[in-house]
């Protein structure tokens, strides 16, 4: 759900499926169905008229390997969200490990990575990771904190494609209660310069049902402020270290979509949900090196098969669409 659209031109990752061409927008995570005759790979686009092609679930394609998928390659964080995703009992595997599977997902036939964790700014090797992805033709975005960004957007400009910032509040505030304290103003300090230095930037915030009402409104016109490419709004998933506050947090989809309803004709800057319904069936590469599955409505995610070659990422009829 969408109230505008950036002219910005920036970088997408298309293939030809059937007879159709397919994008992924490397900042918001979505695929579209393009509205004109592309080739595969790296394309300049204008984000207007992407944002304008019909989005598609990523399993209407019936691609042979998924879209896109996140890459945990990392489980440490500086931080500590009582709702986070991972499963801190993971293995993380050792920088030789992370060099083979950035090769992997470069030889596959996947449109994008988003690489996330744990905390990504933390690895000293991240540049040379998104560098094996770009050189394979994926669109490369990183999901970030923000604490670290500020040192280290000089190095990620010339390689990343798009930064998601997550954020929890508006202001301090209401941020550090849930990530600690000085957290909102280093995260605010690393969005302005990675918007100085050119990258695409959104932010995105897990929807609480204790704060969604309250802070929705104000986070969009911090956006508007920041001048970053728009809002993610995404329903929380009950899964890792989130499942404990899963009875008290959740909002239904419904009700996070009538939410959205309310801001979408007053947003001053793009803004979009993430529903449970839309992350079920979607692919992530664990820290591990273990290809995991968000099971329908991600209530909980499954491990398929270790990630040894790039044909482990073709998706089988047990495996379920991409």
């Amino acid at each position: 759900m969408t109230a505008l659209h950036t002219t910005t031109t920036r970088t997408f990752a298309a293939r030809t499926h059937g007879n159709e061409s397919v994008v992924h927008d490397p900042l918001t995570g979505l695929t579209h169905r393009a509205g004109i005759a592309l080739g595969s790979g790296r394309v300049r686009l204008s984000g207007t008229d992407v944002a304008s092609w019909p989005e598609i679930h990523p399993a209407a394609v019936h691609a042979g390997v998924p879209i896109s998928v996140c890459w945990s390659p990392l489980v440490r964080c500086n931080l500590a969200c009582p709702y986070c995703l991972d499963d801190k009992s993971v293995l993380e595997l050792g920088r030789a490990e992370r060099s083979r599977i950035a090769n992997l997902l470069a030889e596959s036939a996947v449109l994008g990575v988003d690489i996330s964790g744990g905390e990504p700014l933390l690895l000293r090797d991240l540049p040379e990771l998104i560098d094996v992805l770009v050189a394979g033709d994926c669109a490369v975005s990183v999901t970030t904190n923000g604490t670290h960004l500020a040192r280290r957007t000089e190095a990620l400009a010339t390689r990343v494609d798009a930064v998601r910032v997550s954020l929890d509040g508006p202001d301090a505030e209401r941020h550090d209660r849930w990530r600690g304290a000085g957290s909102f103003d280093y995260a605010i300090a690393g969005i302005r310069a990675a918007i100085a230095q050119g990258i695409p930037t959104q932010i995105q915030t897990v929807l609480l049902r204790s704060t969604a009402r309250a802070s929705m409104r104000a986070m969009v016109d911090l956006a508007a402020t920041l001048g970053v490419s728009g809002v993610t709004f995404l329903q929380m998933l009950p899964i890792g270290e989130g499942a404990g506050l899963a009875d008290a947090e959740q909002l239904t989809d419904d009700d996070a979509l009538a939410l959205l309803t309310e801001l979408s004709t007053t947003a001053a800057v793009p803004i979009r949900l993430r529903t449970r319904e839309a992350a079920g069936g979607f692919t992530v590469v664990r820290s591990d090196g273990q290809i995991w599955r968000n099971q329908p409505g991600a209530h909980a995610i499954s491990s398929l098969r270790p990630l040894h070659t790039a044909g482990d990422l073709t998706l089988t009829a047990r495996d379920g669409s991409a």
